[in-house]
């Protein structure tokens, strides 16, 4: 991807959060990895989103889209005023049951285009430790995140200098490598790490979600 069309793809994000109702409430906004670095162009568009539970219970509405659209949930685990506004963004889980995640990928993402959407209730810099802790004890280093990350939206305020900065290419990271080193990974096992990172982003095309609950 373009680097210039991916910030682009972001932006866009940005301003769908601030202005449109969403799934569930979204308290942060993140880049992280190829799109942080300055890289051009991008091999994928990384974007960590930190949401809240929806916590409103609307019985009627549940039975409302169970009948009208075969899906459990809804104005449980998201919105239904925001399934009302955008039914043909409602995502179901393999039980049928409103998928957060899966919700705002269909709200925020472009179509088939190389974007990772990463939702989690825990904030990024959180959720890099406990995942990167959890890949060691289980040495399985595919389920970790590029800790090189940028917050562009909190709580309702857009970094827009943070952003400005992005795009010129301005914010300074170290190599994958060295990241995981500074988070305390001996060299060797912070090699091994990376690389999984690395080809797991290789594998990976067109737009993918993936939820996090911790």
């Amino acid at each position: 991807m373009d680097r210039t069309a991916g910030l682009d793809c972001v932006e866009g994000m940005l301003d769908a959060v601030e202005s449109e109702p969403m799934p569930v409430p979204v308290r942060e906004v993140w880049v992280y990895g190829d799109v942080a670095l300055g890289l051009d162009p991008i091999d994928r568009l990384d974007v960590y989103v930190t949401k809240d539970l929806h916590l409103r219970g609307d019985a009627d509405a549940a039975e409302e889209f169970r009948r009208s659209h075969g899906v459990d949930g809804v104005g449980q685990s998201v919105s239904a005023e925001w399934a009302r506004e955008y039914p043909d963004h409602l995502r179901a889980n393999d039980a049928g049951h409103a998928a957060p995640e899966q919700c705002l990928a269909a709200h925020l993402l472009p179509d088939d285009e190389p974007v990772h959407l990463e939702v989690c209730n825990a904030p990024f810099d959180d959720n890099v430790t406990r995942r990167l802790r959890a890949a060691l004890d289980r040495q399985q280093y595919d389920q970790v995140l590029d800790p090189r990350g940028v917050q562009l939206w909190a709580d309702g305020t857009r970094a827009t200098e943070t952003l400005g900065k992005l795009r010129d290419g301005e914010l300074p990271f170290p190599t994958l490598t060295g990241a995981f080193e500074m988070l305390e990974v001996e060299a060797s096992t912070a090699d091994a790490v990376a690389e999984a990172v690395r080809a797991r982003r290789q594998s990976q095309e067109t737009a993918t979600v993936r939820g996090d609950v911790v």
